[in-house]
Formats: structure tokens, sequence, C-alpha cells
């Protein structure tokens, strides 16, 4: 032990105790201010839906589902001719009565009477993949629609751009969308979203994923 002490009392050894911590903090600080900026403009380039069934029965959900075939039937009508999020948010925000009768009807059609809550606003949401693309956990602008008492598994989705539509099967995005996306987004920041692409880019998208799953970043507003 005194030994220790010892060599902390050199003063060479001081200064590199010093530099390594410097040099750790700054580290620190230049990964969460370019986590920080990159998910701000990620969920600033894209608005979702959340949907949230009335429990996690096997009814329940598959009215889940129902409302959300619904949804997107509708909401593929209406926001086929946007260019940005902010085209899709006043869409939504104009045709909000509409979204939350389409559910109304749907869950009345399959013979139940939950009442449905739906607003726009900022939500949490873990990683989530769409096909070929993927967007890190964080804070995004949102349609939510809450089904009854909303105490069931979510769905989640991509509004703007349209990655609900991605084709199962496949697991691809329509190049639409992905140019949509592209648009919207730095020529790094759509890197780090598209699976494909390099070791270094995927690196960076882990460190996204952790700081947003850890509450060391947010995009909330």
């Amino acid at each position: 032990m005194k030994k220790i002490l010892n060599l902390f009392k050199n003063p060479k050894v001081k200064m590199v105790i010093i530099l390594s911590f410097l040099l750790f903090l700054y580290t620190t600080i230049c990964a969460l201010s370019y986590g920080q900026n990159v998910s701000t403009d990620i969920a600033n380039s894209v608005f979702r839906l959340h949907v949230l069934a009335n429990s996690d029965s096997k009814e329940d959900q598959a009215l889940k589902l129902k409302v959300r075939d619904s949804l997107l039937n509708y909401m593929n009508e209406i926001c086929e001719n946007c260019k940005s999020k902010e085209d899709a948010i006043i869409l939504v925000e104009k045709n909000k009565d509409s979204f939350k009768q389409i559910a109304l009807d749907t869950i009345s059609t399959e013979g139940y009477s939950y009442d449905v809550n739906i607003n726009i606003g900022n939500f949490e949401f873990p990683t989530k993949n769409y096909g070929d693309i993927s967007l890190p956990a964080g804070f995004y602008d949102a349609l939510r629609v809450e089904i009854g008492e909303a105490k069931g598994q979510n769905w989640w989705c991509v509004m703007f751009p349209p990655l609900c539509f991605v084709d199962i099967s496949s697991g691809i995005v329509p190049d639409e969308s992905k140019e949509l996306m592209e648009d919207n987004l730095t020529e790094e920041e759509f890197a780090l979203v598209s699976k494909d692409s390099s070791k270094d880019i995927k690196f960076k998208f882990k460190l996204l994923e952790f700081l947003g799953n850890n509450g060391l970043i947010t995009a909330k507003k």
C-alpha cells in the first residue's frame, strides 16, 4: 500500500493520471455531444405511429392489429404526397378526428366498445428495425393511439418516411421511402440507420443505441 501511495507522489505519475482523466472526460463529452446531435437530427426527420392495445389478451392484441391496419390504410391515402415530417404532422393534426373515428369504427365492427384516445406528442421508443433500416432508441414525435385502458403491448412504425409498409417477407424498405429519409438526413446519419454500412458506422450506431437505452441522450423536447 505504501508503495502505491509513494507512486502517486511521483510528479510524472500524477501527470499521467491527470492527463488520462482529462482524456477520458473529453472523450465522454464528445461522445455524448455527438450522440445528442445525431439522435436529435434523426428524431427531427421522422414521425412515428404508436398503437397500444387495451390489454395483452389474445383478443385485444388481435384487435390492436385490426385497428393498426385501418389506420395504415387511411394514413397511406392522406400522406401519399408528404415530402417532410412537418407535412405529415400537419396532415395528421388536421385529420386527427378522422383517425380516432376510424379506430372507433374498427373496434365497433369487431364487436367491442372500447374508447380511443389519440394525441400527437413526443414519446420514448426503443431501438426498432424496419426492413434494412434501424432507428435508435430515443424520443420521437408520434401519433399515439390508445385503445381502451392501453395496458397491452405496443405496436410501432414510422409514418414519415413511410416505413410501415415494409415488405415483411423480403425485409426491404421501398426505395422511395429510403430516398425521403435520405433527403431529410445527412449522409452520415442516413448511413447510421442503414444496415448496409461500414464497421465504423455500425459502431457509432451501437454507441447511439447504448446512450439512448441508458437515458444519456434524448431528443425529448
